[in-house]
C-alpha cells in the first residue's frame, strides 16, 4: 500500500516517522444550487464493503501502533481503573412492594438491575446485562414496569447502535416470556392495559446500521402475543421524516402522541390525546411549529402541559379538556425551566440558574410551597414518582461531588442522605470556578474551571476545554471519576457553556442554529482565547474535546483557528454539513443545522463543513478522531471521510500526528466500562504525549 509520510518529535526530542495508510479518491461531484462540489471519499460511506474494512484495519494499525508506544499508557488506563472502581448507583424507583435500581459494583461491563421489598430489604438481581455477550456490550436500554407492577418491558441494545429488542419478563418469576419485538428505535415501552405502545422503523432496506430511517409507526403490543399481530396505532406515510412518540399517564387512562416534524426544519412538536377503550388521538395541539409541548400529568378536567410557547424559558399551564382553553399554572420566570413532574399530589419543577438546578414545590393549583435545599451549586434531578408516594427521591452532584440519592420527605418538606459514594479522593482538594466571558459579539458566556487547589497561573497546565453548543441540549455541573486522575497531574478541565444549548432557555439555543451556528463557535474559540489570556495554559498546552454535534464544534474550529491548539479530539462528529441527512435519522438535525437542499443554508453550511473546509498544507493541533463501527446515529463515514481529508491535505506537511481511533462493537458512546477506560486512557495519553508531558507520581 502506497504511504504518506510524516515527521513527529516524540516527548524526548526523537524523531518519528509515522505513516498514513493512502486513502483512493474517485472522481464523484455533486451539484448543490449551481456549485460543483468533489466527494473523493464517498465510497467510505458504504460501512459493509470489503474495502471500507481494509481501510478501518489499516487505519488502527498505524493509530494503535502509534498509542500503544506511549510509554505512561498503561499507567494512566490503571490509575482511570483505579480512581472508577467504586460501587455506583442510581436512585430507586418504586413499584408496589418492590423498590428498583441500577448497581455497577466497580468495573462490570453494565450496570445490574436489582429490586427489593422495602427499603431495608434484601436485594435481588433482576437482570444481569452482562451476562447476554461474551464482551460485555449488549446493554439494558429499556426498563418499563407495567401499572401494577405485574409486567415489565426490557430493551436492549447490541454493540452500541440505536436499534432495540424488546422483551417482557413476568415480574413474579423473573422469567422472560416468549415476547419479542424488534426493530424498535425512538421510543419508550407505554403499559396501558395488558400491553403497551411503542415505536418503531420497517426493517431497513440495505445497510441497517446506515441506511435512512423513515415511516416511524405506532404499534400497540399485546402481552403474550407475537409482533405480527401488534396493532398498529398510528403512521404518516405522508411525511415519512416525522417522530411519533406515545407515553401514557400515570393512571393508565390516556395516551399522549407527540408528533415532531425536524425534518422539515420545525423544532417543536403537535400534542394529541386518545382515552383508554378509544380508537382514536383527539388533538391538543394539532399544529406543528417550533413550540414544544409535553404533558406532565394528567389533573381533574384536563391535562398539565410544559410548553415554551410564547415563553422562551418554558412555563407550565393548564389544558382544561371540555372547554379546550389554556390556563396558566407556572408562569414563566427569568430562569429556564428544565422540568416538571408530579409526586404525592405536589408538582416538582427545576429551574437552572447559571446553569446550575433550583428546585420548587408546588400544589396542585400551582400555589409555591417551598425551595428544595440543595448541598450546593450543582445538578439536581429526579423526583419522579406516584400521587400516594409519601417521599421521592433525587440524586444530585457537582464536578468535585460524586452522585449522591437524597430522600425528600414530602410532609416535613427535608431531605436526607440516602446513599452516599464511596469514593478515595477528597472533594475539599479540588475546586470549582464559574466565569463569565464575553465572546466576539460581546455575548456574556459561561464556563466552569476545575482544577486541584495550588494552581498556578503561569500559561503551562495541560488544559482540555470541552464543549457542545447545539439542539437545546445544556452543559450542567456533572461528576466524572476519570476526570480525577487528570486533575491530580495538574490538569485543568474547562466546559463552556455555549449558545446552542438551553443553559439560558430558547433564545440562547436559537443563536446557535442554522445561520447562526458561527456565534457557537465563536463562543468556543473565545473560550481559549481567555484561557490563555488569564494564563490558565497557553496554545501548546491547550486540548479541545466535543462529540457528537460537539465533534463538529472541534472539527470547525480547528480549521478556523488551528494555531490556538495543540491537540484536538473531535468524537463520533457530524463532519459532513451537505449529507448528515442522507443517513439513519440524520434528517432529524435539519431543525438545528438547516439543510443543503436550500439555497442560502447550502452556502451557510459549506462555509463551516469541517470535511470541506480543511486546508491544503494546513497546519493542524495533534488530532485524534475517534469514532465506533455501531454508531448508526452519527454513521462513522463522517469521521471516515474527515481524517482522509485531513491526512491527504495536511498529512506531509504536518508535524503533528493526525490520526483515527476505530473502536469495534461500540456505537455513539462507549457500550461498556471496559471500552469507556480504554478510550479515556488514549485520549490523555495522546494528549500528554503531544504536549510533551509525562504522567506519574507528583
Amino acid at each position: 500500500m502506497t504511504l504518506i509520510a510524516a515527521m513527529i518529535v516524540n516527548a524526548d526530542g526523537t524523531a518519528q516517522k509515522l505513516e498514513y495508510p493512502k486513502t483512493n479518491k474517485v472522481d464523484h461531484v455533486d451539484e448543490y444550487h449551481g456549485a460543483k462540489v468533489p466527494d473523493p471519499y464517498r465510497w467510505l460511506e458504504d460501512d459493509r464493503s470489503a474495502e471500507t474494512a481494509a481501510w478501518v484495519k489499516a487505519q488502527n494499525e498505524v493509530t494503535f501502533g502509534y498509542l500503544n508506544k506511549i510509554p505512561f499508557k498503561q499507567e494512566i488506563y490503571n490509575d482511570l481503573e483505579k480512581a472508577y472502581n467504586y460501587p455506583k448507583y442510581s436512585a430507586p424507583r418504586k413499584k408496589g412492594d418492590y423498590f428498583y435500581f441500577y448497581k455497577n459494583d466497580g468495573l462490570q461491563n453494565q450496570a445490574v438491575l436489582y429490586r427489593q421489598k422495602g427499603l431495608n430489604g434484601t436485594p435481588e438481581v433482576v437482570l444481569d446485562p452482562n451476562k447476554l455477550s461474551a464482551d460485555g456490550t449488549t446493554r439494558l436500554t429499556v426498563f418499563s414496569l407495567s401499572k401494577d407492577g405485574a409486567y415489565a418491558v426490557l430493551g436492549f441494545s447490541k454493540g452500541g447502535s440505536d436499534w432495540q429488542d424488546y422483551q417482557v419478563m413476568d415480574m413474579k418469576t423473573l422469567k422472560m416470556l416468549s415476547d419479542k419485538v424488534e426493530w424498535v428505535k425512538v421510543s419508550g415501552a407505554a403499559w396501558q392495559g395488558d400491553g403497551f405502545y411503542y415505536s418503531r422503523y420497517p426493517k431497513p432496506e440495505g445497510s441497517a446500521l446506515a441506511a435512512k430511517n423513515e415511516n416511524h409507526q405506532v404499534f400497540y403490543h399485546k402481552v403474550g402475543t407475537p409482533q405480527s399481530a401488534d396493532k398498529l396505532v398510528y403512521e404518516d406515510p405522508a411525511n415519512p421524516q416525522r417522530f411519533h412518540t406515545v407515553g401514557t399517564t400515570e393512571d393508565g387512562r390516556y395516551a399522549v402522541l407527540s408528533v415532531s416534524d425536524r425534518g422539515k426544519g420545525k423544532d417543536g412538536n403537535g400534542l394529541w390525546v386518545m382515552e383508554r377503550g378509544q380508537t382514536q388521538f383527539t388533538p391538543i395541539v394539532s399544529e406543528i411549529t417550533d413550540f414544544k409541548y409535553g404533558v406532565v400529568d394528567n389533573v381533574e378536567g384536563g391535562f398539565l402541559i410544559e410548553t415554551n410557547a410564547d415563553a422562551p424559558n418554558g412555563k407550565v399551564v393548564l389544558y382544561e379538556t371540555k372547554t379546550k382553553s389554556w390556563k396558566p399554572f407556572l408562569p414563566e420566570k427569568p430562569e429556564p425551566l428544565q422540568d416538571a413532574g408530579t409526586a404525592g399530589g405536589k408538582v416538582f419543577a427545576l429551574y437552572s440558574k447559571d446553569v446550575t438546578t433550583r428546585v420548587y414545590v408546588y400544589d396542585m393549583k400551582g400555589k409555591q410551597e417551598n425551595e428544595v435545599t440543595l448541598p450546593g451549586l450543582g445538578t439536581a434531578s429526579g423526583f419522579g414518582g406516584e400521587k400516594e408516594d409519601k417521599f421521592v427521591f433525587y440524586t444530585y452532584t457537582s464536578f468535585n461531588y460524586p452522585p449522591t440519592i437524597f430522600r425528600y420527605d414530602i410532609a416535613s418538606k427535608k431531605s436526607s442522605v440516602f446513599r452516599e459514594p464511596e469514593v478515595s479522593f477528597k472533594p475539599t482538594d479540588y475546586e470549582t470556578k464559574q466565569v463569565f466571558y464575553t465572546s466576539k459579539d460581546g455575548t456574556k458566556v459561561p464556563a466552569f474551571i476545575v482544577y486541584k487547589k495550588g494552581l498556578k497561573l503561569d500559561g503551562t497546565n495541560p488544559t482540555l476545554l470541552y464543549g457542545y453548543g447545539g439542539f437545546n441540549v445544556s452543559l450542567p455541573p456533572s461528576f466524572s471519576p476519570t476526570r480525577i486522575p487528570f486533575l491530580d497531574q495538574g490538569g485543568v478541565y474547562v466546559q463552556a457553556n455555549l449558545r446552542g444549548g438551553s443553559e439560558y432557555g430558547e433564545k440562547w439555543h436559537e443563536q446557535g442554529m442554522k445561520l447562526k451556528k458561527q456565534n457557537v463557535f465563536d463562543d468556543f474559540i473565545t473560550a481559549a482565547e481567555y484561557l490563555i489570556k488569564e494564563k490558565y495554559t497557553s496554545p501548546e498546552r491547550l486540548a479541545i474535546q466535543g462529540g457528537s454535534n460537539g465533534g463538529l464544534l472541534v472539527g470547525a474550529v480547528m480549521n478556523q483557528r488551528p494555531e490556538l491548539f495543540k491537540v484536538a479530539f473531535p468524537a463520533v462528529g457530524v463532519m459532513d454539513m451537505l449529507r448528515f441527512h442522507k443517513f439513519t435519522i440524520g434528517w432529524n438535525w435539519i431543525a438545528d443545522y438547516g439543510s443543503s437542499d436550500n439555497a442560502e443554508e447550502f452556502k451557510y453550511l459549506y462555509g463551516y463543513s469541517p470535511v470541506h473546509n480543511i486546508k491544503e498544507g494546513g497546519k493542524y493541533p495533534a488530532t485524534l478522531i475517534t469514532t465506533a463501527d455501531h454508531d448508526d446515529r452519527v454513521v462513522p463515514a463522517h469521521s471516515f471521510k474527515y481524517a482522509a481529508t485531513l491526512q491527504e491535505k495536511a498529512g506531509a506537511s504536518s508535524t503533528n500526528p493526525l490520526l483515527i481511533r476505530i473502536d469495534t462493537n461500540s456505537g455513539h458512546g462507549a457500550s461498556n466500562t471496559k471500552k469507556a477506560l480504554e478510550t479515556a486512557a488514549d485520549i490523555y495519553a495522546f494528549m500528554f504525549h503531544n504536549m510533551g508531558l509525562t504522567w506519574g507520581a507528583e
